[in-house]
């Protein structure tokens, strides 16, 4: 067995205590010997293969900081372990890991250690006699069959296919990129990220453009059928048909008032559009003017580049809306409480949700009591992480093809 399987086979088991120094050697109890000076397998990140006795010396005062190691391994004169290879070669020694990048196995270059046989059978003693019946040695490695006891012994096989391979490129090797040019792939992604940012600029702009001339027909009285390329206007005159197709103009999303929901009229026109969640208590802060009674919102990003742009109101007072009003209504931030929906125009909860999508937001590691009662309605939960505010967009995705996919189905009704 080569000297770091040995310390780690040692370490595994405990029994640290049993490596002793005798003057230049190490006696690993009555297993092994190896010289102190002998280098192991494992190799720095450096360059350099650690010798046994670094590696003794750092698992057995491992528990100290680094710089209280350093001072001791200065005192002592034997070179330390460096501060990046404390925890990987730490978690090898202990088991924490089987293998580990920075072994090279290479053929052993320590004399071949001693290994005392307790019953006392000396294997060149057997062979000068000539009885080959009893014993027959074959020796790999240190790997060693005994066919009289028909018992096999495989102390490192690993170790001994690994001596014979040849690395080809180790991971710093592969890291150094040597002979490549990166300028092209950066001017690449620049100019990928300029024609996203054009091609949103534009759709922002058809987007207003196409709010501007919905606005315009309610107006002069005339109504436009959501969701069909605006060409014109159309002559036929305005329809309401309660609970099933959608109204004309501009789709309704209604928010709760309440402060204790993570979606209100303050937040939801960042979250929707930029896909960042912002705190209520924080947009009110950095509120100047009134109260929004209406806000606009309008999906500029898309995972489909051929997208249509859309604009949705976006209320909070459901008793505002008139009559007609409803049939433009087509999804709900749900607040997971009954009087949220007093006084609305439907006879419960089944049909609000056939007829309008709802959606419940909470964070991800809230408890499941907070949507107990959301779990007994048609509404999908949304959830978002509390600080890792990348994942929103992900989250405001999810909402607006579920959003769209609902609309597409109401208008073809």
């Amino acid at each position: 067995m080569d000297p770091l399987s040995a310390l780690r086979d040692f370490t595994i088991r405990g029994e640290l205590d049993k490596i002793i120094r005798v003057n230049d050697d190490f006696l690993f109890g009555t297993d092994y010997s190896f010289p102190c000076s002998v280098e192991t397998a494992y190799r720095s990140k450096q360059g350099n293969l650690y010798t046994l006795e670094t590696l003794v010396f750092y698992i057995q005062n491992h528990h100290l900081k680094h710089t209280d190691y350093m001072h001791n391994s200065l005192s002592q004169r034997i070179p330390a372990v460096t501060f990046t290879d404390r925890k990987p070669l730490l978690d090898y020694l202990t088991g924490k890991v089987s293998f580990s990048d920075s072994i090279v196995w290479n053929p052993p270059k320590f004399p071949e250690e001693f290994r005392p046989d307790p019953s006392g059978f000396d294997p060149d003693s057997s062979k000068s006699k000539g009885n080959t019946n009893d014993v027959v040695l074959d020796k790999i490695g240190d790997t060693h069959f005994d066919i009289k006891d028909k018992e096999i012994d495989f102390a490192d096989y690993m170790g001994v296919i690994r001596s014979i391979e040849k690395p080809l490129k180790d991971r710093e090797g592969i890291l150094e990129c040597k002979n490549r040019d990166f300028y092209s792939v950066l001017v690449t992604s620049t100019k990928r990220e300029e024609e996203k940012q054009r091609f949103e600029s534009h759709q922002r702009k058809d987007g207003l453009v196409a709010k501007s001339r919905l606005m315009g027909a309610e107006e002069r009285g005339l109504g436009l059928s959501y969701g069909e390329e605006i060409m014109g206007y159309d002559s036929k005159p305005k329809m309401h048909l309660k609970g099933s197709k959608l109204g004309e103009g501009v789709p309704i999303i209604l928010v709760p008032s309440a402060f204790q929901t993570l979606i209100t009229i303050y937040n939801v026109k960042e979250f929707l559009e930029d896909g960042v969640f912002v705190p209520t208590d924080v947009k009110v802060k950095q509120m100047k003017g009134a109260r929004p009674e209406c806000v606009t919102v309008q999906k500029k990003f898309s995972r489909d580049r051929d997208r249509v742009v859309s604009a949705y109101e976006v209320r909070d007072k459901p008793s505002a809306l008139k009559p007609e009003d409803w049939d433009r209504v087509v999804a709900v931030f749900v607040l997971g409480k009954e009087w949220q929906f007093k006084d609305w125009p439907f006879k419960d909860h089944m049909e609000i949700f056939n007829k309008i999508i709802g959606f419940f937001m909470r964070f991800e590691d809230d408890s499941v009591e907070s949507a107990k009662i959301v779990k007994q309605w048609n509404v999908k939960i949304i959830s978002i992480s509390k600080n890792k505010r990348h994942q929103d967009r992900a989250a405001a995705l999810e909402v607006w093809d579920r959003l769209e996919e609902f609309v597409r189905g109401r208008s073809h009704l």
